[in-house]
């Protein structure tokens, strides 16, 4: 079931948003505002939710409020890596969510949390239990990212590449399985917090780990997965397809479902983070795939803790 739409992946990222065309988040407000008319004109109860921010900064968060963006929202959603990424401590998980329960009073959800084995897999062991101590009963929605390891031979989604030296590679290492389908340590651990600890797994187009994504899901006793559909993708042939097999395999989890990705030619530059020309069209592709999936109303009391 598609519980909740998701607007964007981390859009005051400057690897997943074109900051040097909207300076200001001005564009991206913009579409985001509309891309949330659009999902609610399709499923008026469907919960809408603003894309997990990285770095967690309250300052973005005013400046959406400003800009109008949360009001047509639900929820805010977060993410954060303080193993791997950011620049404090795992142990500062509670006090960077009443940061952000300071300057908004939509319920905030944890759509990724996470740490690699870059170093050894007993540090991912480690910072899954200590981040479940921590956030467990905080949030109505907290994802694990991730399943799976990112094959090696597969380029990670973030805009600079190898530039970014070790925080490049990191990207590859932050599954509880590696790309061979084996299990890590924190695999065994992450059984003991399910259902309260969902997955966050993003599938690439016509990805091959798709069924063994389910086995594993249903051997952790997963309930709630947050994925993504990408408008870059819904232009590529087969696209219907592949996005139907995706979805039918997904039914029995409770789904986030994140919209994000400029297509090459609709973007102001060719990439996928580009200020999309006609944000309608972002919109017009949210409500697609809305009609698609999951016409009607969502249940909405997912916006509260359980």
């Amino acid at each position: 079931m598609i519980e909740a739409a998701m607007i964007w992946n981390e859009p005051n990222n400057k690897s997943h948003w074109d900051f040097e065309n909207d300076p200001d988040w001005g564009c991206f407000a913009r579409m985001a505002i509309l891309a949330a008319q659009a999902i609610a004109a399709e499923a008026p109860g469907l919960p809408r939710v603003l894309g997990g921010i990285s770095p967690i900064d309250p300052a973005f968060i005013r400046l959406m409020d400003r800009q109008g963006v949360l009001s047509h929202m639900d929820a805010v959603a977060v993410h954060g890596f303080p193993l791997d990424w950011n620049h404090w401590l795992i142990h500062d998980w509670p006090a960077k969510l009443d940061e952000i329960r300071a300057v908004t009073a939509l319920p905030i959800w944890v759509s990724e949390v996470g740490v690699s084995t870059f170093g050894a897999e007993e540090v991912q062991d480690w910072g899954l239990r200590r981040s479940f101590e921590l956030l467990r009963g905080r949030a109505p929605r907290i994802h694990w990212y991730s399943l799976f390891d990112l094959p090696a031979a597969w380029p990670a989604t973030t805009r600079h590449k190898e530039a970014e030296g070790s925080s490049y590679y990191r990207h590859f290492h932050m599954g509880l399985f590696d790309e061979h389908n084996r299990p890590k340590l924190a695999a065994r651990s992450f059984a003991d917090c399910t259902p309260a600890f969902g997955l966050c797994q993003w599938f690439h187009f016509e990805d091959p780990r798709l069924d063994a994504a389910i086995a594993r899901m249903r051997e952790l006793g997963v309930t709630t997965l947050r994925t993504g559909l990408s408008w870059a993708d819904w232009l590529r042939p087969n696209a219907e397809a592949w996005f139907d097999r995706q979805m039918r395999a997904l039914e029995e989890f409770d789904v986030t479902l994140t919209f994000c990705f400029t297509p090459e030619e609709e973007g102001v530059w060719p990439h996928y983070t580009a200020v999309p020309k006609a944000p309608e069209r972002f919109a017009e592709f949210c409500a697609a795939m809305i009609r698609r999936y999951a016409p009607g109303r969502a249940p909405a009391d997912i916006l509260v803790m359980e």
